[in-house]
């Protein structure tokens, strides 16, 4: 017994151990650290891990679009400076996140992660100015609340898991409670301009609309249960 004790503390010592090392190496800072720090630092390697087509759409100046979903990413990343901090993100977190512990992984000795990826930058203000209006208009979202119905809203996005998730129920629940509420889904990256207006730093999100005024806000995963209770 006293010989399995000492075992079981050697190794919650190396797990700890590890976990420190690595939370001391990945810092997750908000957009206004994100854009202090790189605007600190000499030529900084600012790695975004979304898809060619989100970083098309747009990005942080001199990013680099390493993708994380595709199938060359540690070769891509091998090619950059390991000793010199990199500055990742993606959407919302979830990717960058990953990634960097990738490039923790690798070697790379400072890694600064977006909290919040481009979502939470937008909403901060740090978005680049443009009077381009991508996908609806607030007037035209303003026209989808006109109903004598409740109205909720789903914003979403296809690389979200848990949109994903919530996805079969929700377009389920369009079928079910027609003649109680109007529910529509919105693609977020279809829709910018909404995302950007309206400061919406989380997906999903759900918003449930009387007359035309929120009385629910959701951000983050809901069960059917839990959704359904909000529409009774």
């Amino acid at each position: 017994m006293k010989f399995h004790s000492i075992f079981l503390a050697i190794i919650c010592f190396v797990v700890l151990s590890c976990n420190g090392q690595n939370s001391k190496e990945i810092k997750t800072i908000d957009s206004k650290a994100f854009a202090e720090k790189m605007a600190a630092t000499p030529n900084p390697q600012i790695l975004d891990v979304r898809t060619p087509e989100e970083f098309t759409s747009d990005h942080i100046d001199n990013a680099k679009n390493i993708n994380w979903l595709g199938t060359t990413f540690v070769s891509d990343v091998e090619k950059l400076d390991k000793s010199q901090p990199v500055f990742v993100y993606c959407k919302s977190g979830g990717r960058s996140q990953k990634a960097a512990e990738k490039l923790n992984e690798l070697g790379f000795k400072t890694i600064y992660q977006l909290d919040g990826g481009m979502l939470k930058w937008d909403a901060a203000g740090f978005n680049k100015p443009t009077d381009k209006i991508i996908g609806l208009s607030v007037p035209e979202y303003n026209k989808l609340l006109n109903s004598d119905k409740k109205v909720l809203i789903n914003f979403y996005a296809e690389w979200c898991a848990p949109c994903k998730k919530m996805a079969p129920y929700i377009l389920q629940m369009q079928k079910d409670l027609g003649d109680k509420v109007v529910i529509i889904r919105l693609d977020a990256d279809k829709n910018k301009t909404l995302i950007s207006e309206m400061k919406i730093s989380e997906l999903p999100t759900v918003l449930l609309y009387d007359n035309a005024v929120v009385k629910w806000k959701h951000s983050g995963f809901i069960s059917e249960n839990d959704l359904k209770k909000q529409l009774q």
